[in-house]
């Protein structure tokens, strides 16, 4: 574990300013994108699409050269950008497919989303953010398109494939597992769960779960404005959740208890008394780690840290506290029992505990969510970043599963 000192934070502060101003002064580089235009590719370029489902959605968008394209729809994560897929989405148009990724309510550059603590959360349903990717298809002009997921984008994904299977012709689903759908309550009689988080707190190292935490009023200013600065925050945020944090080494869990939940690291079993800032800002790597990230450069790292510094991350933070809102819960269970029956693919990297935050999940996704599952990829050298640290890797897999499963 590295001790996150003040030299190393102005050390990193300053490096993450430079980077920044030389990518406005490089912008040129591809000045048809709205972020990124020193890191971007040329072949990449924004588009700012209106009325869809009451946003006005940025995307960034690769082989729209060429008309009649295939096309594929990926949606990000958290904290994450439409940008965080600016390496698959350049090799998958090189193989020939029109691909997409917006920047999904709550974050980036797309409007028409309320990033009030005290926001209607109806907007960040669920299925709501399913209409959101079904309204960008039928804007660009398309019938069907292939649908990635990553992160928090996976579970959206999924549920975009189980409710309209004719529009969402395929599903890709990174990092977190699909379950299944909930199941209907059977008696009214049921004992109650045990309460997790009071499991937790009462641990001898008393923790709390990082999506608890996420649902605070705090959490927002707690990361916007943590005293080591934004870009020191997703430099530690990324590299402790990727596979150049050697401690990465998941496995399953055997159940939903306080006692297996607590060996997942501090990212996601967080110290009770600590916030996210606080607990990554422990695990900063030093200036060699820095140097040693190919995968995620300053310029990288400025990117993400100057669109959150404008935004806010309470759109994308709004996605965990959607399922506080008994409407979303009552949409979801109108299809319980229902399965993915589209081709499906899974793919996360080696090192990533998202696999099995969820004890059973991935299993249940083999097994039964998942009725045309066709593989299941834990790539090595990679942890839940994957299509950033191995983009090669991850489009090989895509293309295989895409070309497969062409209709």
């Amino acid at each position: 574990m590295n001790t996150f000192t003040r030299r190393q934070h102005l050390q990193t502060l300053a490096a993450s300013v430079a980077s920044f101003a030389m990518a406005s002064e490089a912008h040129a580089a591809n000045p048809n994108v709205a972020y990124g235009q020193a890191t971007l590719s040329s072949s990449i370029r924004s588009r700012f699409i209106e009325n869809v489902n009451g946003l006005t959605v940025h995307m960034l968008e690769a082989g729209f050269e060429t008309p009649n394209r295939p096309c594929v729809l990926f949606l990000h994560g958290f904290p994450e950008l439409a940008y965080s897929w600016r390496k698959v989405m350049v090799r998958l148009a090189e193989a020939g497919y029109h691909t997409v990724a917006p920047d999904q309510r709550g974050f980036g550059r797309t409007t028409g989303w309320d990033s009030g603590y005290e926001a209607d959360l109806t907007s960040f349903s669920t299925l709501n953010m399913v209409r959101d990717a079904l309204t960008l298809v039928s804007a660009l002009g398309y019938r069907s398109v292939d649908v990635v997921g990553h992160d928090a984008g996976s579970p959206i994904a999924a549920w975009c494939a189980l409710v309209r299977p004719d529009v969402f012709r395929s599903v890709a689903m990174m990092n977190a597992p699909f379950g299944g759908t909930p199941a209907l309550p059977r008696s009214s009689a049921q004992p109650p769960s045990p309460n997790l988080d009071d499991q937790l707190a009462a641990l001898p190292r008393p923790r709390k779960y990082y999506q608890r935490y996420y649902m605070t009023r705090e959490a927002d200013n707690d990361i916007r404005n943590c005293p080591q600065g934004l870009p020191a925050f997703f430099r530690a945020y990324y590299y402790f959740k990727s596979a150049d944090w050697k401690g990465n080494q998941p496995f399953p869990l055997k159940a939903r208890t306080a006692e297996e939940m607590a060996k997942m690291p501090a990212y996601y079993v967080m110290d009770l008394k600590k916030n996210m800032a606080e607990t990554v800002a422990e695990y900063m790597p030093g200036a060699a780690g820095i140097a040693a990230s190919k995968w995620f450069t300053d310029e990288d790292v400025a990117v993400y840290a100057s669109e959150y510094g404008r935004t806010g991350f309470q759109g994308g933070l709004q996605g965990y506290r959607r399922s506080l809102e008994p409407r979303n819960n009552a949409e979801l269970l109108t299809f319980s029992g229902r399965t993915i029956d589209v081709p499906s693919v899974f793919i996360s990297g080696k090192s990533d505990w998202g696999v099995y935050q969820t004890p059973g999940a991935a299993e249940a996704m083999r097994t039964k969510a998942c009725t045309k599952m066709t593989g299941f990829h834990l790539i090595q050298g990679a942890g839940h970043w994957v299509q950033q640290e191995q983009p090669e890797e991850v489009s090989r897999l895509l293309t295989e599963f895409l070309r497969q499963n062409a209709s």
